[in-house]
Parts: C-alpha cells; structure tokens; sequence
C-alpha cells in the first residue's frame, strides 16, 4: 500500500460491486456497494452491502462477502448468512473483528470490520442470492 504524504495511517478498502446474479432472465438481483471506502488504522469501517430483487426475500436468502488481498490473485470467503444465521468465518484475520449489521428483511447485507490494519487493504466483494 502506498503512503500519503499527510496521514500514513489511512487505508483504502476497495469494496466489491456484484452487480447482477439471475436464476432465471425475468428475475435477478442487483446488488449494491460503494466503489472504494476508505478507513483508518485502528478504526472500523462498515462495508455496504444493499440489494433489489423483484421477487420476495425468500427464508433461504444467501449472503457471501469474499476478500482479494491487494496484490493477490486469491479470493477468500469472510463471512456468510444463510438460515436466518450470520456465520463469521473461525480462521483468517477476521475472525475476531467482523460485525454483522445487515438486515435481509430491509435488503441490507453490510457488516463492519473493526480495528482495522494494512493488511485490510484489497476488494471486498458482496455476493447475494434469493433462491425460489
């Protein structure tokens, strides 16, 4: 990560755009998250994560975030809903540090990382799907 020449403590959280996931042509998902979100050392960010669906939110509604460590070519799974349950993944550098905040229901998928570091920088991706 590059510094800045003013603040060497902030980073850059690059914040994936799923932008459609289709079951079928006539009906999809379109998810919704900023480009870039910007954090600082030691703080927390939310990550956004919100979507729209023509169909109603099915009890079986899937949310995935996925990290890509800047420079990296891998991608891995962070966190995932599923059941009516936030699951944190138990291994990684987020174990510890994730917070669920969305809500299906209000077709919010965000969560907060909190204490952040430079490690954090790379592409957050939200992945939603609403099976019929």
């Amino acid at each position: 990560m590059s510094q800045g020449a003013g603040d060497s403590r902030s980073l850059l959280l690059l914040a994936g755009l799923l932008s459609v996931l289709g079951l079928s042509p006539t009906s999809a998902i379109h998810v919704y998250t900023p480009r870039e979100v910007y954090g600082t050392v030691g703080s927390h960010v939310t990550l956004s994560c919100s979507f729209w669906s023509s169909e109603w939110i099915s009890e079986d509604i899937s949310i995935t975030w996925h990290f890509q460590a800047e420079g990296s070519r891998d991608s891995i799974s962070i966190f995932h809903f599923a059941k009516g349950q936030p699951y944190i993944d138990d291994v990684g550098t987020f174990k510890e540090r994730m917070e669920w905040v969305g809500n299906p229901r209000r077709k919010d998928g965000s969560i907060v990382i909190h204490d952040l570091d430079y490690t954090d920088n790379g592409t957050f991706t939200c992945d939603v799907k609403n099976p019929p």
